[in-house]
């Protein structure tokens, strides 16, 4: 008598979701090596993080020193290849210590937004209801502040430094990435590996920082690369306004010590302009690159 039908079924196999997620991610790194944005914008990151990382070896001396005849034209001295400004400091030197000025602001304004934009999304977005209502009217609130009138305002009333400006243009940026984050956690909370996870009586924190939130990150890190520029951005105009920090060299404080030699010393604002837009341009192509590589529509 066959009894195939009293005997327990076997369990099924798990699906293979550790290689599918593998191969998924080599799919999406090719992808992005293979994109000639993201090649480009890597290799211009790469130099001017090069230049910030090695300025203290390259350039011992304190940027802000005098070391020079003013205004020597770029090529007139091989000891200063790239010339000197009007108070006869090396411009070389200002780049490079400016760059680590400039970089070490926009990660850490980044993170800083990320940290506050993640925790308020995530939280009106996974629970929904009152919570929602009330952390999204704070945000549309802080909305509706123009950011760099925010930051002005936080900046003017600490002490100017690297750290507070850092702090400042985090704190009014956040904003987007809740909102965002939101956007994708409504999306995501009623999927089925939520579903299943709520059955197994995992709690709220797991569901939220270990389900929903990988599968939210693709969005977020693209936006990692604007919020890095627009904090460049916003601290070199700080830094032109002089409200910078008066002890640190940064690339907007050259250009605005060099706009009344627009004239005749153009060089001066070309060349810390230009590491502006070098360094924006490559996170605005790294960025690019992301969005594609991470586009479901293009990962099928």
């Amino acid at each position: 008598m066959p009894t195939d039908f009293l005997s327990p079924s076997l369990p099924q196999a798990a699906p293979p979701v550790i290689a599918v997620s593998t191969r998924r991610r080599a799919r999406t790194l090719r992808r992005l090596l293979s994109n000639p944005g993201a090649v480009v914008g890597g290799a211009l990151l790469l130099l001017i993080l090069l230049a910030a990382v090695t300025a203290s070896w390259v350039f011992p001396q304190d940027p802000l020193d005098m070391v020079g005849p003013p205004i020597q034209w770029p090529g007139q001295d091989p000891e200063f290849w790239l010339g000197t400004d009007t108070m006869g400091r090396d411009i070389a030197a200002g780049l490079a210590h400016g760059a680590r000025v400039s970089l070490t602001v926009g990660v850490t304004a980044a993170l800083l937004s990320l940290a506050i934009g993640i925790a308020v999304g995530a939280s009106a977005g996974y629970f929904g209801g009152w919570v929602d209502v009330v952390l999204m009217r704070v945000t549309e609130l802080l909305q509706t502040i123009p950011s760099f009138l925010l930051v002005v305002v936080i900046v003017a009333i600490g002490r100017p430094s690297v750290s507070v400006i850092a702090l400042s243009i985090g704190a009014a940026s956040w904003p987007v990435v809740a909102r965002l984050v939101r956007a994708e956690f409504r999306t995501l909370r009623e999927s089925e590996f939520v579903l299943a996870a709520r059955s197994n009586g995992f709690g709220h924190a797991r569901i939220a920082l270990l389900e929903i939130l990988p599968n939210a990150l693709p969005p977020v890190i693209v936006t990692t690369s604007v919020l890095v520029a627009n904090a460049i951005l916003m601290e070199s105009a700080l830094s032109f306004m002089n409200l910078g920090d008066p002890n640190a060299v940064s690339w907007g404080s050259m250009i605005g010590d060099a706009r009344e030699m627009l004239r005749t010393a153009w060089y001066l604002a070309a060349l810390p302009g230009l590491s502006i837009v070098l360094t924006v341009l490559s996170l605005n192509l790294l960025g690019d690159a992301l969005n594609d590589a991470f586009n479901p529509r293009l990962s099928a």
